[in-house]
């Protein structure tokens, strides 16, 4: 028996559709490190990566949840909630560089442009989807 819980949030869908697009930036990404820094710089490149895919998913997840809360709870988490993600976006590339043995250069700016290059893409999807009528489907 399938239970069907309506449509999905706006803020989830913006997420899954932001990290569905690492799935092509992070491989070429990875593979340009790899050419310019070797198996360090690959492997770090993928690790930022990740790091910027978590945060992405954790905006759609507070986003989502406090949207079920109040529209007040919504502003705050999209205020709030993007310093607190900026402060640990910084705080986990600042330990992971610490801890683990990684190509700095490689791991820094694969996570700088992957963080920018999808925040603009999916800015773009978004004042595309805009002009349509129905832009979350």
């Amino acid at each position: 028996m399938s239970v069907e819980l309506g449509p999905m949030p706006v803020e989830r869908l913006l997420a899954r559709q932001t990290i569905a697009r690492a799935y092509y930036l992070g491989p070429a990404l990875v593979f340009a490190f790899w050419l310019f820094r070797g198996w360090d710089g690959a492997w770090s490149a993928a690790l930022g990566v990740a790091v910027v895919i978590v945060n992405f998913w954790l905006a759609g997840a507070i986003l989502t949840i406090s949207s079920r809360i109040s529209l007040q709870a919504y502003h705050a988490a999209a205020v709030i909630g993007f310093f607190l993600r900026l402060g640990l976006l910084v705080g986990a590339v600042y330990i992971i560089a610490e801890m683990v043995d990684v190509d700095r250069l490689a791991f820094g700016i694969s996570a700088v442009i992957s963080y920018l290059t999808l925040l603009v893409l999916e800015a773009v999807a978004v004042s595309r989807r805009g002009r349509e009528s129905n832009w979350t489907g």
